[in-house]
């Protein structure tokens, strides 16, 4: 009797031992291990489970013992709000900082690259911005905004755009001018692409868009184009309508429109001042002072308040326009040509 009650407690005493020391193992388990000031990144890709993520985690050095982990999230309810990707934990955090982190999905933020494209801007100075900003390359993003196709670039906005082989680049006037921020890493496509959605979103802006531009009589590009037009010619925003006025005017008036912009971007680079053999120097559908009617397409990337000018113009009968000479910026504007002649000599006597 003495040797099976010796026996059972024998038996006892081992269970107990047993006991103690699976539960100083399962403690031990799913301590956090040593403490590090190395941070380790890892990387959870979408659709991993949980039990790979524990291995990785392990694997890592972030937990002990990955088994034990994966218990722990049974027996918690965990692991199922775990998020993909890019993580940094210090070693030595506890497993519920982990969940927390990954349930959060509290990732390494991305490196993000900048830049600004100005209003005003031609596709070829966006692109040798780009380029000078170590950013794109300015001959790839020139091919692309004449074919986006080639970039698998997509847009509701391409349906708008004539397949006109008179347009020097398709998407001339579709890229918004605006600050941007993309992945680093991001292509001339990526570009593109990012500038088109952001042109879109702003059209989706204008209160009651579609039926401006279907009471305009005009196709989206031919008012992109006339706020091209305005963007190019002009600085203060107050005599934006005016302008997209005038040039209503002269259009209805089968008169060339006689736009220096036009003229300007045919040239590429810029010049402080045209003369009149610049004028006429260039035989092409965008001279506007060789054909009537608008250029094939925009000369530039309007802003929204030129946009927004070419859907609603000013009514006037105003025909002409001048540029003032006194540092205003502004224009003298007149209905006839004998005023026009005025204007410019008034213009020419404010000179600074």
């Amino acid at each position: 009797m003495k040797k099976g009650i010796r026996l059972v407690l024998a038996v006892v005493l081992v269970l107990i031992i047993a006991a103690g020391g699976a539960g100083a193992y399962v403690y031990w388990g799913l301590q956090p291990p040593a403490k590090s000031d190395q941070l380790v990144r890892f990387t959870i890709e979408p659709g991993t489970g949980t039990e790979a993520i524990a291995d990785l985690l392990q694997e890592k050095g972030l937990i002990r013992n990955s088994l034990l982990f994966k218990l722990s999230l049974k027996y918690k309810s965990e692991g199922s709000r775990f998020q993909a990707g890019t993580y940094e934990m210090q070693p030595g955090v506890t497993a519920d900082q982990i969940i927390e982190k990954l349930n959060k999905g509290d990732v390494v933020p991305e490196e993000m690259i900048r830049f600004t494209i100005p209003e005003g801007f031609t596709v070829k100075q966006m692109a040798d911005k780009l380029q000078e900003e170590g950013l794109a390359n300015a001959e790839t993003f020139l091919k692309l905004t004449k074919d986006p196709a080639a970039g698998n670039i997509e847009s509701p906005l391409l349906s708008e755009i004539p397949a006109d082989a008179k347009l020097m680049y398709r998407l001339e006037g579709y890229l918004f001018p605006e600050t941007y921020e993309l992945k680093k890493g991001s292509t001339e496509a990526d570009m593109i692409q990012r500038m088109l959605e952001e042109t879109s979103a702003k059209l989706d802006q204008i209160p009651d868009f579609e039926a401006k531009l279907a009471a305009s009589g005009y196709s989206l590009n031919q008012i992109m184009t006339i706020a091209s037009l305005v963007e190019r010619e002009v600085v203060v925003d107050k005599e934006r309508p005016l302008v997209a006025g005038v040039i209503y005017n002269r259009l209805k008036a089968d008169m060339k429109l006689e736009i220096d912009a036009t003229v300007q971007y045919l040239l590429g680079k810029p010049k402080e001042r045209l003369l009149n053999s610049d004028l006429r120097k260039v035989d092409s559908p965008y001279n506007s002072y060789l054909y009537e009617g608008l250029p094939p397409g925009p000369i530039a990337a309007p802003s929204l308040k030129s946009i927004e000018a070419a859907l609603e113009p000013e009514h006037s009968n105003y025909l002409f326009y001048v540029t003032k000479k006194d540092g205003s910026q502004e224009h003298l504007f007149a209905a006839t040509y004998q005023e026009h002649l005025a204007n410019i000599k008034k213009s020419q006597a404010s000179a600074k």
